[in-house]
């Protein structure tokens, strides 16, 4: 896609996430919301990153669709990382039938959590799938299955209106409800393997591409800060010089874990050397920055903020939960290791 074409999508997709933050939003799977990004061209401009520039525009894709609605942000990055994994370990055949899917705004999604290990066995796929985003509701699931020699493989299925096959009755969770994270059975489904073996978890970029997540946290962390400024703003609380203290140093912390995204959101779509140091450590700061502007508007709003309808409560319910994962504290040591053996920001190596 042009970069014209790239920013007129921004564009859109700003308007829709501004329209969308505003009014809080039904806790179902957000059909309608993917449906709206569809026409507006998201689903397709970002699945492909060809220079740098196009990793400028997703990164505020990913905040601004984040910010709106925490659901709609992990669903959007899942159907982005599928589509991204498939045009880069999928053969021809594969690559033209992702481009007409894409056409089509069909969706995407990566699943990989299973509640036993699942197999192919002559070609047929054997097991479910656990925590599946979007289960019963997305077009294609890009899986992992383990072959007859027990090597991790990826396996695209259509599974549209296979709903029979989804049980989201175990998704009873405080947030993130509209993700529909449940279960798949993908019994008896023929296994299109995607790849080689390994591919999957290959680095950088199973640990680099989780900046984009990260962008999708921080851009709620982001729409938290605005709306507990409209509180200040409009109570008179913002006179009170505790709250100011309180709030300049969330600004700080989560505009700080922004640019940390930023940086290696490049560093990953360049395969620096450094990117996956950089995604990890930014992860990290996404975490606190979150946590503490979450305790921040908490604090500043009261009792209110945990009122049903609420956009500070609904984006702190997502948030907490969705900052659970994957693997935080692996994610901060592996940071901290890769920075006690060389700076990994890339100019001065410990002088």
């Amino acid at each position: 896609m042009a970069r014209d074409d790239e920013d007129r999508v921004t564009a859109a997709v700003e308007a829709l996430a501004a329209e969308w933050d505003r009014a809080n939003g039904d806790e179902v799977f957000p059909a309608e919301r993917l449906a709206a990004l569809g026409q507006a061209g998201a689903l397709s401009a970002f699945t492909t990153l060809p220079d740098i520039g196009a990793v400028r525009r997703l990164d505020p894709v990913l905040r601004r669709i984040g910010g709106a609605d925490l659901s709609l942000g992990r669903l959007f990055e899942g159907h982005v990382n599928a589509a991204q994994l498939i045009e880069v370990y999928g053969d021809p055949g594969q690559r033209a039938v992702l481009a007409d899917d894409l056409a089509a705004a069909r969706i995407f999604g990566v699943w990989n959590t299973e509640p036993a290990p699942m197999t192919i066995e002559g070609g047929i796929l054997h097991g479910a799938k656990s925590f599946a985003t979007g289960a019963g509701h997305i077009d294609r699931a890009l899986i992992t299955a383990r072959d007859r020699n027990g090597d991790k493989r990826m396996v695209l299925v259509d599974i549209a209106g296979l709903a029979e096959r989804a049980d989201n009755s175990g998704w009873q969770v405080r947030g993130m409800k509209g993700t529909q994270s449940g279960r798949f059975d993908f019994t008896g489904m023929p296994a299109n393997i995607v790849g080689a073996s390994g591919d999957y978890e290959r680095e950088p970029r199973f640990s680099a591409g989780a900046w984009r997540f990260a962008a999708v946290q921080i851009g709620a962390a982001e729409s938290l800060v605005r709306h507990w400024r409209a509180h200040l703003v409009e109570t008179g609380k913002g006179d009170d010089p505790i709250q100011r203290l309180r709030f300049g140093q969330s600004v700080g912390a989560v505009r700080s874990a922004g640019l940390w995204v930023a940086q290696a959101a490049q560093a990953a779509e360049a395969g620096a050397g450094n990117a996956i140091a950089l995604v990890l450590m930014a992860r990290g700061l996404v975490e606190d920055a979150a946590l503490q502007a979450m305790e921040g508007a908490a604090r500043a709003v009261g009792t209110a903020s945990f009122f049903a309808g609420s956009r500070i409560d609904r984006i702190t319910r997502d948030l907490g939960l969705y900052l659970r994962q994957p693997v935080p504290d692996q994610a901060r040591d592996r940071a901290a290791t890769a920075w006690l053996a060389h700076d990994q920001w890339g100019e001065d190596d410990w002088w």
